[in-house]
């Protein structure tokens, strides 16, 4: 486990976390819009209750990816954001079960789902592993330690 104290992941802006993040905030995004895209003309289907799911779903993958762009260096996010993506791949192989290669093949949608979601989940994985204990967030934060971007800001202003 990581305790905040690596030079080489204390920084939320190293190259590697920088590439990941924008991975892990574009599958997230994309995977909502690929579920809304496919929800959307079904709501209102009485028998079948995805399409309700894939709403609060595309919702909740949003909410993470605005998230993850916008707020601190968080294990939990991350774990939300690997969860919620891998929640959507695992109820799609729990539903179709045996018949998940035959609906992949029926569905251009599930193929572009299916892979967006296996390389998001590995992105917020790879987040989760290089980031610092939350609490080791939540302290810096408290302590009142500039964030990446402050920091350059300050360093670009001074004389």
């Amino acid at each position: 486990m990581n305790d905040g104290s690596d030079s080489d992941v204390s920084g939320r802006n190293t190259p590697k976390k920088r590439l990941l993040r924008g991975i892990a905030i574009q599958t997230a995004a994309v995977a909502a819009a690929v579920h809304l895209l496919w929800a959307w003309s079904r709501l209102g289907s009485p028998p079948d209750a995805r399409p309700y799911f894939f709403v609060a779903g595309s919702a909740l993958a949003a909410a993470v990816a605005v998230a993850t762009l916008r707020g601190g260096e968080y294990r939990r996010l991350y774990a939300l954001g690997a969860g919620t993506l891998g929640a959507f791949l695992g109820g799609f192989l729990a539903w179709h079960g045996g018949d998940a290669a035959a609906a992949l093949a029926a569905e251009p949608l599930a193929v572009a789902a299916v892979i967006v979601e296996v390389v998001g989940v590995g992105a917020f994985l790879g987040l989760y592993r290089l980031a610092p204990p939350t609490s080791v967030a939540v302290a810096r934060r408290r302590e009142g330690e500039p964030d990446e971007k402050g920091r350059n800001e300050a360093e670009e202003g001074a004389p």
